[in-house]
Formats: C-alpha cells, structure tokens, sequence
C-alpha cells in the first residue's frame, strides 16, 4: 500500500515537473544560444550560431521604440522586438512590443498561442479585457490609465482599446517568448487562405451566408509589424 502511494506521488511529481517544462519556452542551458537564422538545420526555434562568432549587436537594435507609429484602418499599430530582430533572444523566452493607438483605436481581438504579455501603459488611457476559455467565457475587463500594469494569460482572447476620441495612447508590453505569435480572431476566422466555408462559418455564428460572404469580402488588414 505504501508502495502504491509512493508511486502514486512519484507519478504526480512527474506530470508537474513535465508540464513546467513545456508550458514556455525551452530554458537555456548555457550563457546564450544567439539564433544562426541561416542554418538548414530546423530545430524548434533557432540552432546556435558559433559563440566565438558571436558579438553585441547579436543582442541590439536600434529600434526607436520611442517614436510614436502610424496606426492603420483598426487604429493600432504593434511593433514586437522578437527573435527575428534581436537574434540574441533565441532561447532567452521574451519579446517586447510597443503599440500605439489612435483616438478611439484598437488592438482587436487576439491570441498569443506561445505566451503570457503584461502591458503596462505610458500614455492616455486603455480599455481592456480578456475572455476564458469555455466553458465559462467569463470576460475580465478594466480601465487602464497612464502607468497602469494589467497582464493577460497566455493564449487567451483579449484586446485594447483606447475610449478617448481626441488623444491617442501608448503601451509597451513585454511578452513570455521568443516568438509569441498573434491571432487575430477577426482575420483568422474571416481572412483565412484559402477561405473557410460560409456553410461552416453560418452555422458556427448562426447567420445567413450572405453575412458570412460580406464579411469575407472585406480586407483584414495586419497591425502587426
């Protein structure tokens, strides 16, 4: 019996142990592994490029996250410091994104499959929220002034949105990957190559086809560069 339970508790160390290892980013297990992005070698994430090779504009980039963005036609505009501009973050499991905001703009509806963002606010205000999963979909939202911190977990729907009509905003959030990814429900959903089926899209949303085909038809622009 106490056999039993000794492997009972062994087997639940186990799971948990293993589950911490593979709900982020891979931990480095030496100093740095700057991404060889030009090697054959397809690995998850980036082989490591020659440390005797290896410099300090590995980890750099003039950014200029300082300066305001033009935002687009939803009124945003997400600049993510990731990997592919900062080879040095290969392994390292952090991204940084500025993202600014028109008057009345957003950054819709989306999901990061890959991580974990806390926002913190440097100007104006910001509407935000996020929703969990089913089969609750409990919606978790709050008014975020200049300096307000708010975080949102990893690979759930969540948004910003900026209610002042006359000023714009300003956020940087910091994000727990390398390459986080970003799914933007509206043009995942309506903006898929090819096209998913307005059959299977009227039904899932429960309304006409025709909905569906307008809603298709309209251009599901990127905010994020």
């Amino acid at each position: 019996m106490a056999s039993s339970s000794f492997f009972l508790l062994l087997t639940t160390l186990l799971v948990s142990v293993s589950w911490q290892a593979i709900a982020s980013d891979p931990s480095p297990l030496q100093d740095f592994c700057v991404a060889d992005k030009n090697s054959p070698v397809l690995v998850n994430g980036f082989v490591c490029k020659n440390p005797m090779y290896v410099n300090a504009d590995d980890f750099f980039k003039a950014a200029e996250l300082d300066k305001p963005r033009m935002t687009n036609k939803v009124g945003s505009n997400v600049t993510l410091i990731n990997v592919m501009q900062i080879a040095g973050l290969n392994t390292l499991g952090i991204s940084i994104a500025r993202i600014d905001y028109a008057p009345l703009g957003q950054n819709p509806p989306h999901t990061h499959p890959h991580a974990t963002e806390i926002l913190t606010v440097l100007e104006g205000t910001l509407y935000v929220g996020f929703v969990t999963s089913n089969p609750d979909n409990k919606f978790l939202s709050k008014l975020l002034n200049k300096g307000d911190v708010f975080v949102f977990p990893v690979g759930l729907i969540h948004f910003q949105f900026n209610p002042n009509p006359y000023k714009p905003a300003v956020a940087i959030a910091a994000l727990s990957s390398q390459n986080p990814g970003a799914i933007t429900i509206a043009n995942a959903v309506f903006g898929s190559n090819p096209p998913i089926s307005d059959v299977v899209l009227a039904k899932a949303f429960q309304v006409e086809k025709g909905t569906i085909g307008w809603l298709q038809a309209q251009f599901w622009e990127n905010n994020h560069n």
